[in-house]
């Protein structure tokens, strides 16, 4: 080393050069010898610097991020995500003049040196020294894909990218003794094809594949001399160069690299001076990334896609795994969606709710037998601004949706008929059902455990005329409140929570069902797709399958592609097929001739259940045909908004019922879903009529009905509503066991009764 002299001597940058150039020249390196520690040079921090020996042999080289495609049922894409928008493609899939004119202007020796250009390395020694400065690099086209590789394995980790890209002699050397192994195993073209794919070209675009689509809409393949030229001159500085940005310095550039190419004799003088005038002719392509971008409407679906794929199991054992996975792409995703179910879902919630509207709709869509999701969507579209939201509605808040669900008012009240003819109660079963009554007390619930009314609560039906006796069929049509708590105190709690356990009926936030009385009445919050599927199991006759949003996933590697596992949907019985079969007979007569009338199909056999909840807050209705079941709900995610003289979709609502807001939107869109599709039959049970000899009619005060002619709508008001009440129990008061108002999120609503108001 030379001996210092006074106000001079060698800058750390002019050691470094020199002691590379030696080191190379020497032959050390190329030796694979060891280098001497860095540290006595005072150019890198103690330890930063391995002996060449050292350093592991093999260069982990991790498959390069690619974008993913999600695709419908029917092949269609929704949707592309990606961390780094790339698309690997062979070096036959890249113009000629794109790999010329990258190689002229990085690397014009590329096919002449190895590893390392010794005669570039000279080059730039002495322009450095002379400069005081780094005013040179010589990195080969092989050294700038070995750092690209570091970059890659860094991710979005800003330290790690950091540390990739740092300027040390520790890191120049891992990189010389790496690019030797790269071009000993995989030869120049390999190489070249490698580095067109893994560096970055700006505007999001990482490879040649990308960057030709982001500037001028068009594959690698296509590229023409000018844009070639244009492209291979952003490489060295995407945002300088950026021809979106900066026209002109872009075009600059491009001729740079166009004179190059001439001057090494990839082409000729005059090809080079008729492309310089050639104008740059972009024609971009913004990123569309991610499922804000997502088509048909799709967005909620899409994102719920991605939230199966980082919970699921099947795709690594843990979520860390999962979402490297994800992030590294290439995956191409077909989902259950069906397009034309999922363009009569979001028409109908167009047409029945604004978006600018106080509340906001959900709707899900479940085929029975198989537990696809066929159509999700809802009224506010995914987004940031006003009258948008991120939060999907139809799902619970393990999949990004509402933290607790919605109530479910008189929708939940099937399944406690379920558990009661599944545990041998017939379902002419009468209760005296009267207009007010305490809540029983106490209630036998799960573990030899009681439930005990200690606030003296009451519950009551919709008015004073509606009153019993009732037998079940008649009950579930005009969806009487204190029949079912006195069905659900005879038979007890935890046949009930055991049925709601074999359908994966939870609340919003995953857990169990309380075990309290008010569950009978729709007080606890549950998610539209998790009410979707469970009556899906009264449709397919008694048997559970839960929900699955994935067919097919295929991951491409490189150039090659191979299929991943994907979770199945399991099915399993939940009551048998005569429980199932009487449910259906009790549902049909909700809609033929109950509160459910303006929700009907009249085209096909169809069943489901209206409700509506504490001061208006939700309303719901939940249907289904034998070969699809829907869920509709209508409220405020915020449950501040009480839909009473209120507007939607343009209509002025006194009282929102179930049947009036969700019906038609779930008729609506069940009608597009299943338009051209078989229409099967229930197998419905012969449900005897009670004869009761009383004189009612809920919509006059008349006495038109005589204890006969109770089917089809005889004696009956035409358009019955749902027929819940308001009788819940004082909110934040609590019920024995469970804290003080347990419908989380509600404020201080009620959480015993949890529905609404009147018939409609």
């Amino acid at each position: 080393m030379p001996k210092k002299r006074s106000g001079g001597g060698q800058s750390p940058t002019q050691q470094a050069a020199k002691f590379l150039g030696v080191s190379v020249l020497a032959g050390a390196v190329l030796a694979g010898i060891a280098l001497p520690a860095a540290g006595a040079l005072g150019l890198a921090a103690k330890g930063s610097v391995q002996g060449f020996d050292d350093i592991p042999a093999n260069l982990k080289r991790p498959p390069l991020s690619q974008r993913t495609t999600i695709l419908d049922a029917e092949g269609n894409q929704l949707a592309q995500v990606y961390s780094r928008d790339r698309t690997v493609v062979e070096l036959k899939d890249i113009s000629p003049y794109m790999q010329k004119a990258i190689v002229a202007i990085e690397d014009s020796r590329f096919y002449q040196h190895g590893a390392i250009d010794l005669k570039g390395v000279l080059r730039a020694l002495n322009k450095n020294a002379t400069s005081g400065g780094v005013a040179q690099g010589a990195s080969t086209l092989t050294q700038q894909y070995v750092k690209n590789v570091f970059v890659e394995e860094a991710g979005d980790d800003p330290t790690k990218v950091a540390q990739a890209t740092q300027q040390t002699l520790g890191r120049k050397i891992k990189e010389l003794k790496y690019a030797i192994q790269v071009e000993q195993d995989l030869g120049k073209q390999r190489i070249l094809e490698n580095y067109l794919n893994i560096t970055f070209f700006g505007e999001q675009a990482y490879g040649i594949e990308a960057a030709s689509q982001r500037y001028f809409s068009k594959h690698a393949k296509d590229l023409t001399l000018p844009e070639a030229a244009l492209l291979a001159g952003v490489v060295q500085s995407p945002s300088r160069y950026d021809p979106v940005n900066d026209e002109a310095e872009a075009t600059k550039r491009r001729n740079t690299v166009l004179q190059r190419m001439a001057e090494v004799g990839d082409i000729s003088r005059a090809e080079a001076d008729k492309a310089k005038k050639a104008p740059l002719e972009l024609k971009v392509t913004r990123p569309r990334n991610g499922c804000i971008t997502a088509v048909k409407d799709s967005a909620f679906f899409c994102k719920y896609v991605e939230k199966v794929f980082l919970n699921e199991p099947v795709f690594g054992k843990t979520r860390a795994e999962r979402a490297k996975i994800w992030n590294q792409g290439g995956l191409t995703i077909r989902t259950t969606l069906d397009p034309q179910a999922q363009a009569s879902v979001q028409a109908s919630l167009k047409q029945h709710i604004y978006q600018s509207d106080p509340v906001a709709s959900a709707a899900v869509l479940v085929q029975p037998g198989t537990g696809k999701i066929i159509a999700m969507g809802q009224s506010k579209p995914y987004g940031y601004g006003k009258n948008e939201t991120e939060i999907n509605y139809s799902v619970g808040s393990d999949a990004g949706g509402s933290n607790y669900g919605f109530p479910t008012g008189s929708t939940f009240k099937p399944f406690v008929a379920a558990a009661a003819i599944e545990g041998g109660k017939p379902p002419t079963q009468e209760y005296s059902s009267p207009y007010k009554m305490p809540y029983p007390s106490p209630v036998q619930a799960c573990d030899g455990k009681r439930w005990v009314n200690t606030y003296h609560d009451n519950v009551e039906n919709e008015s004073t005329s509606e009153h019993g006796p009732y037998a079940m069929k008649e009950a579930m049509a005009k969806s009487v409140n204190t029949y079912f708590v006195q069905m659900i105190s005879e038979i007890g709690l935890c046949p009930v929570t055991t049925m709601t356990d074999k359908l994966h009926v939870v609340q919003g936030d995953g857990k169990k069902l309380p075990q309290a009385p008010s569950i009978a009445l729709g007080a606890v919050g549950i998610s539209p797709l998790t009410m979707a599927g469970a009556y899906a199991t009264f449709a397919s006759r008694g048997t559970y399958c839960t929900p699955v949003a994935i067919e097919s996933i295929t991951q491409k590697i490189g150039g090659q592609e191979k299929p991943l596992a994907v979770p199945k949907t399991t099915c399993t019985r939940a009551m048998s097929e005569k429980t199932a079969d009487t449910v259906n007979t009790l549902l049909q007569g909700v809609i033929d001739s109950g509160t459910g009338q303006q929700a009907g199909l009249s085209d096909r056999d169809n069943a489901g259940k209206t409700g509506t909840t504490d001061e208006r807050k939700n309303a719901w209705f939940v249907g289904y045909t034998p070969n699809l079941a829907g869920a509709v709900w209508v409220g405020s995610a915020t449950q501040k908004v009480k839909m009473t003289d209120i507007r939607i979709g343009g209509v002025m609502h006194g009282l929102v019922y179930g049947a009036d807001v969700p019906g038609p939107i779930w008729r609506d869109a069940m009608t597009g879903a299943l338009q051209g599709k078989p229409a099967p039959s229930f197998n419905l049970v012969d449900i005897p009529d009670a004869d009761k000899g009383k004189n009612q009619d809920q919509d006059k005060g008349k006495q038109q009905n005589q204890g006969k002619g109770r089917d089809k709508g005889k004696g009956r008001r035409g358009g019955g509503g749902d027929g819940d009440n308001g009788g819940g129990l004082p909110g934040g008061t609590g019920l024995p066991g469970f804290p003080g108002g347990f419908i989380q999120g509600q404020g201080g609503g009620t959480h015993g009764n949890g529905n609404g108001g009147r018939h409609g």
